[in-house]
């Protein structure tokens, strides 16, 4: 039967043609965002899964920002620690030269004036030694506490006090012989002090490096995971865009030659 009022040719040459318009519109979408799983709609599982798997990904670049800071902070400490090392020889130099019996009046003014001025030095490199506010090394120092996992584990970084007070050189002086070698018991024990205290934080840096090491690791790895899941692979998009093209040209060829269908009818009444 003819009929002007229904036409199932160009019915179906209309939904062919929808069909091909909106796969062209998902083609389109995830050429222009790399996507393959733009929503729930398009994956409701893999989209969920994409969503938690992007929440962890998000805390561990929060624990990476946490553990650089408290690199920082303990490094600050070594840095410093080594300096304190480093003048606590000099002192311990100071104090052997000072224990020479004959030595005058000057040559011992002399000394104990360099000793003062090392042992200041040192009590001015331990209050300067802080990071945002943190220092592990004065007398007053805390632990450090830097979160180590998106589950709430920590690392802890034991304060080491290596003042001069703590290291009980804060009396210590080289005005004889006597008194220079109370100052050398007192100055070779300060640096077995500090030697151990640096032998706790480089541990604790090391624990610090590896686990940002791995922190860094396991944040590319699930990245990588969210990119399997959800990424389009453009290649077969391309090429899927350029068919959907010429499928949507050719509906719209159909649909025209199908419209124009009724027109025959005309040829009756003539």
């Amino acid at each position: 039967m003819m009929s002007v009022n229904t036409n199932p040719g160009a019915m179906v040459a209309l939904q062919s043609l929808s069909s091909t318009n909106k796969s062209l519109e998902t083609t389109q979408l995830r050429i222009t965002t790399g996507l393959k799983v733009n929503g729930p709609k398009d994956n409701a599982a893999t989209f969920a899964i994409a969503q938690n798997m992007r929440g962890d990904i998000a805390g561990l670049g929060a624990v990476k920002t946490n553990l650089a800071l408290g690199q920082s902070i303990t490094n600050v400490a070594i840095d410093a620690g080594k300096a304190v090392a480093d003048l606590l020889i000099e002192m311990k130099a100071k104090t052997i030269q000072a224990s020479q019996e004959g030595l005058d009046t000057d040559s011992y003014t002399a000394l104990n004036q360099e000793f003062t001025s090392l042992r200041a030095q040192i009590d001015s490199i331990v209050q300067t030694a802080d990071f945002n506010g943190k220092n592990l090394i004065t007398n007053a120092a805390t632990n450090l506490k830097v979160l180590s996992t998106i589950d709430g584990s920590t690392i802890t970084v034991t304060a080491q006090s290596i003042d001069g007070t703590t290291l009980a050189i804060h009396t210590a002086a080289l005005t004889n012989a006597t008194v220079a070698a109370t100052a050398l018991s007192a100055i070779s024990a300060a640096i077995i002090t500090v030697s151990n205290a640096l032998a706790s934080l480089g541990s604790a840096a090391n624990r610090l490096d590896i686990q940002a090491e791995f922190t860094g690791k396991l944040q590319d790895i699930l990245k990588q995971g969210v990119g399997n899941l959800v990424d389009a692979d453009l290649a077969n998009e391309s090429a899927n865009l350029q068919a959907l093209q010429i499928k949507q040209q050719l509906g719209v060829q159909a649909l025209s030659i199908a419209n124009a269908g009724p027109q025959s009818i005309m040829a009756l009444f003539r």
